[in-house]
Parts: C-alpha cells; structure tokens; sequence
C-alpha cells in the first residue's frame, strides 16, 4: 500500500528534525573530547578520521560524568543539559579549522575488490539510518532502561527506583537517556544507542584499513553493524564503544616511543574502561587482561595510581553506594558473596537459570571465522592483531565459563568482528588456492556483483520496513503502542486516571514505560509475584492494601489464575479491561 504524500512528507521532517538534532550533539562530544584529546600527546601513527572518532567517544564519557554530577548535586535539568549541549558545540566550532587542517594517514589506492566492498558496507548501513526512529518497544528498555531513564529526568536527581527489576545497577548509558528526555523524546534515545554503534564502524574500518587492508576492514565493520541493536534504547553498543575505545588508547600508549608522553594514553583507557564499568557490570571483565598488559611494560606505582583514578572517577559512585547501602557493591550478581538484599537465594538461582539455560547459545555464525585469525597472514604481520585475537580468546573464554548468552558478549563484538573478517578472509584466501584452477577468470566480479544484488534489496526492503514504523504524530505513535505493546489502552487509562495508592502490575514487565511510574511487581525482588498472586484472594488483597496498594493490573492470558480465584470479585473491583489486560481497584478488607 503506498502511503499518502502527507504522511512521508511528516516522516522526512519528523527523521530531518531528529537528526538535525542528533547532529548538535554529536558536535558538542566532538568539540569537548577533541579539546582534552588534542592536550593529549599524538599517536604515533596519525589517522584523522579514528582520532575523530575517539575524540566524540571522549566526549560521550564526559558527558556521561558531567551529567551524573548534575544528578548527584539533584541539578539535572533541562537549562544545565542545553547549557553542556551548546558548550560543547561551541568548543567544536572554534576547533573545526585546526581539524581541517590536519593531515589525514595515506590509505591504499582502491581496488575493484575494494569498491566492490565499499558497496555492500554501504547496503548493510543502510537500515540502520532508518531503524532508531522508530517508537521504543524493546523488551529491556520499557522495562528499565527507559523508565529509570524518566524517573531520573522527572526528579532531576540521582536516585534507587527499588520498583525497577535491577534498582542497583550502575545506570552510567542510562543518564544520557535521561537528558535526552528532558530536552527532546523517546525516539533521541535510540539514536544515543545507535551514535555508540556507528562510532564503532569508523573505528573498526580504520583500524582494519590500518593493520590489515581494505576488505577486511569493510567484512569487518559490517558484521558489526548487521549485529547491532540499533532500533533500540539499551546500553550494550555504549558499553562495546567504549571498551574499544579503551583498547585503541591503550595501543596507543604501546604504540608511544616515550614512555612518560605515553602514560596519558593509559589514563584515557582507564577513563573509558570506567564509564563502560559504569554503565554495566560485563565490562571489569576485561580488567584482568588489561592489567597484565600493561605490567609488562608499566609498573610505577605513580602510573598505577593516575589510571586507578580515572578508572574509578566515572564509576565509584555505583559501587560505593551499593556497598554502603546494600553491603554487595556487584548487587544483584556478588549476592553469593556479600549477603543477598532485595533479591533472595531462589530470585538469584532464577535470574542464572534464565540465562544460562533460557538464553544460552553460540554466537552468531558470522563471528565463528575469529578461530581462523591465528593462521592468517595478518596474525604474522601485525602484533595489533596478534593483541586483538588474544583480547577475543579472553572475552570468549570468560563468557564460554560464565553466561554463554549472546548479548553479554556484545561489548566484545566489534573486535571479534573485526578479527572474525581476517579470518573470512583467510578462509575466502584458501579456497581461491584450492579453486584457482576451476573457476572462471571473471567469477569473482560475477560472485560480486551478485551479492550487492542481493544486498541492495535486503537493504532497500530492511529500510522500507524500519519507515513504516516511523511514527511523526501522536496519533500515529498512539497506534503503533496499541498494536505491538500488552496493555498499552489500560495502562494508559491508569496514568490519566491517577488515584492515591500504589498500582501493582502481573506480567506486565514488557510494558512498563507506558504504566503509572512507579509501578511495583516483578518475578524478582521484595513485590515478587510468587509473594502475593498465589494467596487466596481475601489475603492478596489484604496483604496488597497493607503495604498501600490501591490497584492491580493483570495481563490475564499469563496469569489466569489470579481473576478467577474463588470471591475474587469480592475483594476486587474491575476499573477497565482490553484485550486480555485488566485493571482492578482493591477493595477494603475486614481484618
């Protein structure tokens, strides 16, 4: 069905005003970290366009700190984030002609193969341009992400939301979602998320054209970009950014012929290692291997120090505050070792269940090609390969022993990516040799043209779908809620609606982002389902009013078995119902 002319002109302006938008902020992280990056001593090997992408991923960090002191000060706002936003712009502006100026690293003549590779990464981007401005849906971020993200822009201060799945993770991602709110929408979020995802493309082509060549660095950064989560408001891209960040600084400071000049590129990895630690827990994993890297090299105690402190200053605010307040500094994860709080022993044993057992699986096939690294040519050439492959057997190793599921290794996807691209090329080097005799002199540009064939369509229909779900108006974003989420009408009609007492919800995790905020109940912690929905219907409410709930809402398909209890409409007065969600008043109960 072709769409009315109206409409696709609402989504260009609704896509040009977002982006316009998207394009201020990305400017200001570029003017604040090409300010502290150009103090910094120059790499060795000069590259503009990866020293442009670490310079907005610095400033990315320092927004991320900045806006947590605001919070900790309880001075979030929409003035202090439009204050930073335009200084930041402004420190980019006064710095645009020096970058003009300066030289970019030679890059090898293009080949047809190289041309060939230029076209499909360009039909893998694609999608993504389009994907982030679509509503959010997602599971985790209208789960937590998002409303923590809101409950933090409404207050303007740092606080633990304990009606949230995972009240005492470090939320550092999160705060630029929460300014984002304050100043624009739901849909900036996702282009927060997915600025992470196309920082790391630069990196991962520069650096393969850098170490190994041109088609391995365009294998490589669009296996990154077909894995990533881009129509999405979570933090895992953030977190994979910014450890491969911290990687290139750190090759950076091997890189440096003079030692003490170097120590500030060891600083800035400690800096970007601490906002990744900040935003989720996956990210100390790779401490260990980062330690032993530089002791072989390092081993002042004065060095030490300076790293140990700019790891901690983007970070120690979480794991403080959950050690003083809670005793376990890792909550919920180090409950094992430091004493269970709002989640008990069978929440714990659940939560390890659910995702070793429920979500456990091998990664992509498209990363399987890393085990081949090691018998590359470039494994011989280049010691930077030679580091890449052992951080890949590192992170594998350690999520091999410990999740096994595919998102908690996403922080090391564009590495793996990458490394996974020199082994595809080997793989494609053995069987030319093995075929040379067999094939066909033009069967190479043939093989070529008919995979961007393939890839343009893909890319064209992956496109056309993602600006279907392009939602310009209210109208069209209240449609497009009705249709994709459970209980969207109900939950609605309870926020307009708002009554003194707290709402309980049943199986309605997924939607949460569109409930009255805060909303209480979850499989896990302190208003656990299995605490309240299994009692007979005279103690549920009574057990419900006594801790000052007034309502309940129950997606009725996944739980039947609580509306239909014996006297449950004695106890219980139904407010609303749609499609299989219904909403209940708590009736007072005699003692």
């Amino acid at each position: 069905m072709t769409p009315h002319p109206g409409v696709v002109i609402q989504k260009l302006v609704f896509a040009a005003a977002h982006y316009a938008a998207f394009a201020v902020f990305v400017a200001a992280c570029w003017g604040f970290g090409r300010l502290l990056l150009s103090r910094l001593a120059a790499p060795a090997h000069r590259d503009r366009w990866l020293e442009t992408a670490m310079a907005t991923a610095l400033g990315l960090g320092l927004f991320v700190v900045a806006l947590q002191a605001l919070a900790l000060a309880g001075a979030l706002s929409r003035g202090a984030v439009l204050v930073l936003v335009a200084a930041g712009a402004l420190a980019g502006a006064l710095q645009w002609r020096a970058w003009r100026r300066q030289p970019d690293a030679a890059a090898p003549a293009l080949t047809r193969g190289d041309r060939f590779a230029l076209a499909a990464l360009a039909c893998v981007a694609l999608p993504t341009l389009t994907a982030p401005l679509a509503p959010p849906v997602a599971f985790d971020e209208i789960m937590y992400h998002l409303p923590y993200a809101r409950q933090l822009a409404e207050s303007g201060r740092m606080g633990v939301y304990e009606w949230l799945r995972y009240p005492w993770f470090p939320y550092n991602y999160d705060l630029l979602y929460a300014a984002a709110l304050q100043v624009y929408d739901d849909v900036f979020t996702h282009l927060l998320h997915a600025l992470a995802g196309w920082l790391s493309v630069v990196m991962i082509y520069r650096l393969g054209l850098r170490h190994v060549n041109r088609l391995v660095a365009c294998i490589g950064a669009a296996i990154w970009l077909a894995l990533g989560d881009y129509p999405n408001s979570y933090i895992d891209m953030g977190v994979a950014l910014l450890v491969l960040s911290a990687f290139v600084a750190l090759w950076w400071w091997h890189e440096a012929a003079a030692p003490d000049r170097g120590v500030r590129w060891l600083a800035l990895a400690a800096f970007f290692l601490g906002v990744a630690a900040g935003s989720k827990y996956q990210a100390l994993i790779f401490l260990p291997l980062v330690a032993v890297f530089v002791v072989r090299r390092e081993r002042r105690p004065q060095v030490w120090a300076l790293a140990l402190l700019c790891f901690l200053l983007p970070c120690i605010y979480w794991y403080a505050r959950n050690a003083l307040m809670t005793g376990d500094p890792f909550n919920p994860i180090g409950a094992r070792l430091f004493g269970f709080t709002n989640w008990n022993a069978a929440d714990y044993a659940q939560q390890i269940i659910d995702v070793q057992q429920h979500h456990a699986s091998p990664p992509n096939v498209m990363l399987w090609p890393v085990l081949l690294a090691p018998f590359s040519l470039a494994w011989k050439r280049s010691p930077a390969v030679r580091a890449a492959v052992v951080f890949c057997a590192w992170a594998l190793l350690v999520w091999g022993v410990t999740s096994r599921y595919p998102r908690y290794l996403l922080p090391s996807y564009p590495l793996i990516a990458l490394m996974a691209a020199v082994g595809w090329h080997q793989l494609f080097t053995w069987i030319g040799r093995a075929w040379r005799w067999q094939l066909p002199a033009r069967a190479p540009q043939i093989a070529g043209g008919v995979l961007i064939a393939a890839l343009v369509a893909t890319s064209l229909s992956h496109s056309a779908r993602n600006v279907r779900m392009i939602s310009p108006t209210p109208e069209s974003r209240e449609a497009f809620f009705r249709e994709r989420i459970p209980g969207y009408e109900v939950l609605s009609h309870l926020r307009a609606h708002p009554v003194e007492g707290k709402l309980y919800q049943v199986a309605l995790n997924d939607s949460l982002y569109f409930a009255p905020n805060p909303v209480w109940g979850d499989i896990f912690g302190p208003w656990r389902y299995s605490d309240f929905v299994y009692l007979p219907a005279d103690q549920m409410a009574r057990k419900l009013r006594d801790q000052q709930f007034s309502r309940i809402v129950i997606q009725t398909a996944l739980a039947p078995y609580i509306h239909t209890k014996p006297d449950f409409d004695r106890y219980f007065q139904l407010i609303t119902e749609k499609d299989g969600v219904k909403a209940y008043r708590i009736l007072p109960t005699s003692p």
